[in-house]
Parts: C-alpha cells; sequence; structure tokens
C-alpha cells in the first residue's frame, strides 16, 4: 500500500484533526487507525508507511500491538461492529 504525503501527515496530526477525518474515509481499516491513539498511528507510520518494501510490514506490526489494539481491530473492521 503506497501512502501520499497527506494522508502519512493526517495520520500523525493530533487526535482531533485524523477523528475529524475518520469521517472522510469509506474503508473500515481507515476509520479504524484514524481513531486510535497519535502514538499508535505514529507507530503504524514508523513501522508500516516508512516502509513500502516491506511486504509484511502490517502484519507484522498488528501481531506486536496489545490485546486491546488487536481485539478491537476485530471488532471494529473484521466483525464490521
Amino acid at each position: 500500500m503506497t501512502f501520499s504525503g497527506v494522508a502519512r501527515r493526517v495520520l500523525l496530526a493530533p487526535g482531533p484533526v485524523a477523528r475529524a477525518a475518520a469521517f472522510a474515509v469509506s474503508a473500515p481499516e481507515e476509520r479504524w487507525m484514524l481513531c486510535q491513539s497519535r502514538e499508535l498511528r505514529r507507530s503504524y507510520v514508523e513501522h508500516v508507511v516508512d516502509r513500502p518494501e516491506d511486504e509484511h510490514a502490517q502484519e507484522r506490526w498488528m501481531l506486536g500491538q496489545s490485546d486491546d489494539v488487536r481485539m478491537s481491530y476485530v471488532r471494529e473492521v473484521l466483525d464490521g461492529s
């Protein structure tokens, strides 16, 4: 997945800005990410967005997250709740 400079800046933006942007996206995984803490979004940028050559970066990043984060992704994105 390739991210534009604008997308990267939104991911790194303060929480209220990122949450507001979440209303403008249709993909559930993007909405989920934009509603996460700035620290978590920053980690995602560092470990996934900034490593486009690593095809497993996103999976590796998610597996390294806390149970709460992973379960929130399951509930909000995979289950569609």
